[in-house]
């Protein structure tokens, strides 16, 4: 099963366009963000990103798993919204 913490890294790198540049938008080191993607990648079995200098573009599969990502990621914050965690008395 995919890790929904790492679909949020990929998300980010889709939506700032570099590894580096997604780990400041989620306050992760560039190696954080680096190992995250390396792990999804080898989850998902196939290349998500192509790497050109600085700048990450997402393959089809990326750009695919991130559609899927946005979904999941809306049903979980609906989710949250229906069921707020209970504060300790």
């Amino acid at each position: 099963m995919l890790d929904v913490r790492k679909l949020v890294v990929l998300r980010a790198i889709a939506a700032e366009g570099s590894i580096a540049a997604a780990g400041r938008a989620l306050k992760y080191t560039r190696s954080a963000i680096s190992q995250q993607l390396t792990a999804l990648e080898s989850e998902a079995g196939t290349a998500l990103v192509e790497r050109a200098g600085n700048r990450v573009t997402l393959t089809p599969a990326g750009r695919n798993l991130v559609e899927h990502a946005e979904r999941i990621l809306a049903e979980l914050r609906a989710a949250e919204r229906c069921c707020p965690p209970t504060r300790p008395a």
